[in-house]
Parts: C-alpha cells; structure tokens; sequence
C-alpha cells in the first residue's frame, strides 16, 4: 500500500529536523564503525515496519560493500551464523530498547552480552544510534515518508 506523505514535516518543523540530523552527525563519528551502525538501523527498521528506512539503511549498507546475503539474513539474525558475536549482542540489545513492552526487566542478559563487546562509550554511542533511528522510524512512518523506486546497487 502507498500512501502519499501527510504533511512536509521537515519544512514545517526544521529546527526539531536539523537537531534530529545533527544528532546523527554525531553518532557518525562513532568508533562503532559504519557497517554495524547500519546493520543496526536496518534490523530496528525492520522491527518497526519502516519501509522508508529500510530501503535507506540498505542502500546505505550496500555503497559500504555489505553482502546480500547478509542483509537478507538480517531478519533471521539469530538462525544464521553469518554474523559476528559483537554484531549479535548490538542486534539483540537493539531489539530489547526497540520492543520495551515485551522486554520490561529482561534485559539484563542482553546488557551482559553487549558488555562482552563493546566498551562503556560504545554502550552509550550505540544507545544513541538505536534510539535515534526508533525516532527516525516513527517520523517516517507517521508522515508516511515514501519509497521511491530506484536502481538497486
């Protein structure tokens, strides 16, 4: 189903848009690395249903050399082998920050995980990114951002 967007929401509200942008610059910067970062993004967008963002995320995904196969398995994460365990931790502590209501006081053994992996700064720097990108979604989604047809890479 298409639907056209609701409202021009970055021009009716660009203050909010370029802090949400600005945010993002930030956590480019991250010492996460780009792949992970938008492995990350892809998996949440997926877990939201955000059409717009998935499509974004993957295309972002393949200019930065990942695999098909990879980013087709992304859904079955836990079922494939192809993903690193420091991958696996940030998709399992992403899927717990994303579905709250079905996680409330089970995240210790994710936070474990994750503390396996990442070090206190990248804990929080993927916090951010997670957070974010369930912002972005629900913006893309509520004002119903299209997909535009394009040349797959």
């Amino acid at each position: 189903m298409h639907h056209a967007p609701r409202l021009p929401w970055t021009q009716i509200s660009p203050k909010a848009y370029q802090a949400m942008a600005a945010v993002g610059a930030t956590t480019a910067n991250s010492s996460l690395g780009t792949a992970l970062m938008e492995l990350v993004k892809t998996r949440v967008s997926q877990l939201n249903g955000c059409a717009f963002c998935v499509d974004m995320h993957v295309r972002d995904l393949r200019k930065h050399g990942e695999t098909w196969q990879r980013i087709n398995s992304l859904c079955t994460w836990r079922e494939t082998g192809l993903y690193s365990a420091r991958e696996r931790a940030a998709f399992g502590w992403a899927e717990t920050l994303t579905r709250l209501v079905e996680h409330h006081g089970a995240r210790d053994a994710e936070f474990e995980a994750l503390k396996d992996q990442f070090s206190d700064q990248e804990i929080v720097e993927l916090n951010w990114v997670i957070a974010q990108i369930n912002a972005w979604n629900r913006m893309a989604i509520g004002m119903c951002a299209p997909v535009v047809e394009k040349e797959i890479a």
